[in-house]
């Protein structure tokens, strides 16, 4: 079990490899990616002043956020959702997603639009050319910027997935994305996870997202489905949807 013990040593230790990477750990900010992880690392990460927090699977932020709806928390989260979005999930997060950081086409746009209008939305880039990461193409950023600009939705920023493999391998697409942040005129640069966030903020992050660094290894899929089990859900199942 994750206590708040725990995520505040971790915490610090972030904090400090932000720093020695150059980085103000005031300035950049740490998003907990909850992803496989139970309810309680969102209450750990709460007791500790972490407020923003991330998931990929919109089961499994619905569940948490139901879970956590009785349990006696320091503060509510900022719901970040960071996965790969499908169009015909957006209504059912709507009521519950401050940030949408994954948004990478025009069809995702239009749905946030019909739905929310106060969330902040980043576009997600795909900055290596890699066909597993999401995002669009950094040639079509400035009109997915526009088109969602137009339709009256905050831009905040921009959000990458770093290259698979060694974190300086990371850094040419880093770079392209606060290039690209800075001629779209854009302040959060949301780039660099556990293994690769050095390199993020050397390049300009402004909020890493973090999992593993933050809570530990994350828990086999059999731990999942029994922690799930306890909460009224199945989060091995749930990760599938």
């Amino acid at each position: 079990m994750t206590s708040p013990g725990d995520v505040a040593r971790r915490l610090a230790r972030l904090h400090e490899r932000i720093a020695d990477a150059g980085g103000d750990p005031d300035a950049v900010r740490v998003v907990a990616v909850t992803k496989g992880f139970g309810p309680e690392v969102v209450t750990a990460a709460l007791a500790v002043g972490v407020v923003d927090v991330g998931e990929s699977y919109a089961q499994e932020l619905r569940a948490k956020a139901e879970a956590l709806t009785s349990a006696p928390r320091e503060a509510a989260p900022r719901w970040h959702f960071v996965g790969r979005l499908q169009t015909n999930k957006v209504a059912r997060l709507a009521s519950l997603v401050e940030v949408w950081q994954s948004v990478d086409r025009v069809s995702l746009v239009r749905q946030v639009s019909a739905h929310t209008t106060s969330a902040r939305m980043l576009v997600q880039v795909n900055v290596s050319g890699e066909p597993s990461k999401g995002g669009c193409p950094p040639d079509e950023a400035p009109a997915l910027v526009a088109e969602a600009r137009d339709r009256g939705l905050e831009v905040a920023g921009l959000m990458a997935v770093g290259r698979a493999g060694a974190s300086e391998g990371a850094r040419p697409g880093f770079r392209l994305l606060r290039e690209l942040a800075d001629q779209l005129g854009l302040a959060e640069r949301s780039m660099g996870m556990s293994r690769d966030l050095e390199v993020a903020v050397q390049e300009g992050s402004t909020m890493v997202r973090v999992g593993e660094a933050l809570f530990g290894p994350r828990p086999s899929r059999i731990s999942r489905t029994r922690a799930g089990a306890g909460v009224g859900s199945n989060l091995g199942e749930l990760r599938r949807t």
